[in-house]
């Protein structure tokens, strides 16, 4: 066997090997008992240090040499360059601190699950200080490796790439723009009166009922994946069978059916990535930014443009048996565009929503660095917030525990969402360009035409191609924010 094919079977059992522990994963946040916990986290801390050793292995080095020599095609080659950024990655760290982390994790978020319904942060200071330390420990040692700061040694793992200095200018920019623009929102939004009031309560059942129907409007496939309920809603499993939460308020469920259509926009993306090279790098998604970008892409450009939400307007009607004017499109349209400053980032509109992720980028910088102490996270977040949007959380339920996040592990993956939220724009603009029937269709409940161009131009691709080249393919130019703000002015000021 040539050095490339021995590579490509080994990152195949690697591959299969890290989907088991991401169907772990999804078990321990929806099915899991509590008693569980402990065998859990030696499973997982099991399947990361194998994983990790396999891919360390002293005679990796030498077939990724031997490879480079070899005539490969352009999706060999590609995949030959994610082997790489994997294997730099990996052999950035020992085994034992790969094990350690993956425990710390799996404690920290066991805590974080009873912390946050209780409003007990004091309850995670020490599993999270544990699991902090060791996360500086890491970023230390990849920040060696990969020759470049901490954070940006956590950031790369998620965004391939990403740049501190990029991202600090595009969010100091956002933050300059945000507070006149949205003062100028509210404004033209309280012209409009107040909103319609729908009258709970909406049974879960029924919620359910209209989240599943309205997958299936977008194209999952339910044979591939399924719906389920947990604390914070996430997208996990594997392509051939994602694994999609939510969770339930009766009191009222537009959150709900945008957190599962949010969602699916990330199912999709994985079930359209390309099957030839399944288990293989270059197989997989384009790093967060992308992917955050086709669950914000469906969620915030289709299922909230005034075409879908037409559409769905009888659906959801039905599914609650509402009737009367607070239950017709315009309605639902005003309510779904509803700019407010509010506390909780999953619930947040599109104007705010990059706030929240600023808030968050700043403080896990702090203390990652050691400049922010653990127990002055809630003051520190809830001045934040109040600097930022103007309002000030009233407990830390809804302030610093609201994310899972940093309860397990994921240190540099918040600038995802709002470049996310950008490159949605650009690409869904970019596709309407291309293919003018997608608002039509839209207004039908056909997502055909939209996942048809998603498919060639961006799940299709897996990471054949580096995420701003990818972009610039699709678009024709690297990720622009103005082209998002261009977005907000027409949707929230031309209403």
């Amino acid at each position: 066997m040539t050095a490339y094919a021995q590579l490509e079977g080994r990152f195949r059992s690697l591959g299969a090997l890290k989907e088991a522990a991401g169907v772990l994963h999804w078990d321990m946040a929806t099915m899991m008992p509590k008693g569980g916990a402990e065998a859990r986290g030696e499973q997982l801390a099991a399947l990361e240090v194998a994983c990790h050793e396999m891919i360390a292995a002293p005679d990796l080095a030498e077939l990724l040499a031997g490879a480079e020599g070899e005539e490969l095609g352009a999706w060999q080659q590609a995949n030959l360059r994610e082997m790489r950024r994997a294997w730099r990655h990996a052999t950035a760290l020992d085994a034992d601190l790969v094990a350690a982390l993956a425990r710390a994790a799996q404690k920290s978020e066991m805590v974080w699950r009873e912390a946050r319904p209780a409003n007990d942060f004091k309850a995670t200071l020490v599993p999270l200080g544990e699991l902090l330390a060791l996360v500086r420990q890491a970023a230390a040692a990849k920040a060696e490796a990969l020759g470049c700061g901490p954070y940006e040694a956590l950031l790369d793992e998620w965004e391939p790439g990403g740049s501190v200095a990029r991202i600090d200018g595009i969010f100091e920019a956002y933050a300059a723009f945000l507070p006149d623009f949205l003062e100028r929102v509210l404004s033209h939004q309280a012209r409009g009166g107040p909103r319609p009031v729908l009258a709970g309560p909406f049974s879960k059942a029924a919620q359910e009922a209209l989240g599943r129907r309205l997958m299936k409007v977008i194209g999952f496939d339910f044979e591939h994946g399924r719906l389920d309920v947990s604390l914070h809603p996430f997208c996990g499993g594997v392509p051939d069978d994602v694994r999609i939460t939510t969770r339930y308020d009766e009191a009222d469920f537009t959150s709900a059916l945008m957190a599962v259509l949010h969602e699916t926009g990330h199912a999709m993306y994985e079930r359209g990535l390309p099957a030839d090279w399944r288990l293989q790098p270059v197989g997989q998604a384009r790093g967060m930014s992308l992917h955050e970008s086709q669950s914000l892409l469906i969620e915030m450009q289709a299922c909230r443009s005034p075409e879908f939400l037409t559409f769905a307007a009888p659906l959801i009607a039905a599914a609650f048996g509402g009737e009367g004017p607070a239950w017709q499109a315009e309605s639902l349209i005003r309510r779904y565009h509803r700019v407010e400053r509010g506390l909780i980032r999953v619930d947040a509109d599109e104007v705010t929503y990059p706030a929240h992720v600023i808030l968050r980028y700043r403080l896990e910088q702090a203390m990652l660095s050691d400049e922010l102490p653990l127990e002055d996270l809630p003051a520190a977040w809830n001045d934040e917030m109040e600097r930022l949007l103007g309002v000030r959380p009233p407990d830390d339920r809804d302030g610093c525990l609201q994310d899972i996040h940093w309860y397990d592990g994921a240190w540099g993956y918040f600038p995802t969402y709002t470049l996310g939220a950008m490159t949605a724009a650009q690409l869904f603009g970019a596709g309407v360009r291309a293919v003018p029937e997608i608002p039509g269709a839209l207004a039908r409940g056909d997502f055909a035409p939209l996942m048809g161009w998603l498919r060639a131009e961006v799940h299709g691709r897996g990471s054949l191609m580096t995420g701003e080249e990818l972009l610039t393919r699709a678009t024709g130019r690297p990720l622009d924010p103005e082209v998002f703000k261009q977005h907000l002015r027409a949707r929230y000021l031309a209403e």
